[in-house]
């Protein structure tokens, strides 16, 4: 059975919303998946001051050799002045011994963000993050135009053809709308997938 990791940081609760629903779009691909987040580096005078949402259901990824156990990962992150936040940097960034023997080579990788506005960054993100998983050897799957949802300008809406996205607005007020989780339902299906043509 295809295995999938999706790993997230998330500061107020939307990128963990869209991780559940990759998650359960995988699922439904008939694949195993696994959510995980990765460590938090914020000082906790930050958190706390910035009221940051700390209670998940979803444990800790127990660190970069976890990565190699997956056929797919699918990584999502809010985005932070146009790239990755910086927790989930640092985490890539212990990945190296991964990297150097090519751990991950051939293995499928997808993006999801979210931003605080229409403009704010969402789609040079996603290549922060597809930039990445490209260096670690991975084959990328984006959200394709299959996902007709992601279409239109009546609403607000998330999504790219780089992956599944969605938007907080400035106060975080907005969550992730039936449109939003729908396209992370959409790719984390289209990975589960994609991953089991290759692997299964």
């Amino acid at each position: 059975m295809t295995k999938v990791l999706v790993l997230y940081y998330s500061s107020y609760g939307h990128i963990e919303q869209m991780a559940d629903a990759v998650a359960d779009g995988a699922r439904s691909a008939g694949a195993t998946v696994d959510v995980r987040r990765v460590p938090e580096t914020a000082p906790q005078s930050v958190i706390d001051a910035a009221h940051f949402k700390t209670d998940t259901a979803h444990q800790v990824i127990e660190g970069p050799e976890a990565l190699t156990g997956y056929d797919a990962i699918i990584v999502g992150t809010p985005t932070r002045f146009g790239r990755m936040s910086s927790q989930m940097a640092s985490f890539w960034d212990t990945a190296g011994g991964v990297w150097m023997r090519g751990g991950l080579n051939g293995k499928v990788g997808a993006a999801f963000t979210s931003s605080a506005t229409q403009h704010g960054g969402q789609e040079t993100t996603l290549f922060s993050i597809i930039t990445n998983l490209f260096h670690f050897g991975m084959t990328i799957v984006g959200l394709d135009y299959g996902y007709q949802a992601q279409m239109g300008v009546g609403d607000v809406k998330g999504g790219a053809p780089y992956g599944a996205t969605t938007i907080a607005d400035g106060d975080g007020s907005r969550q992730p709308s039936d449109a939003d989780l729908g396209g992370a339902r959409y790719l984390g299906k289209r990975v589960a997938e994609t991953a089991a043509k290759l692997f299964g």
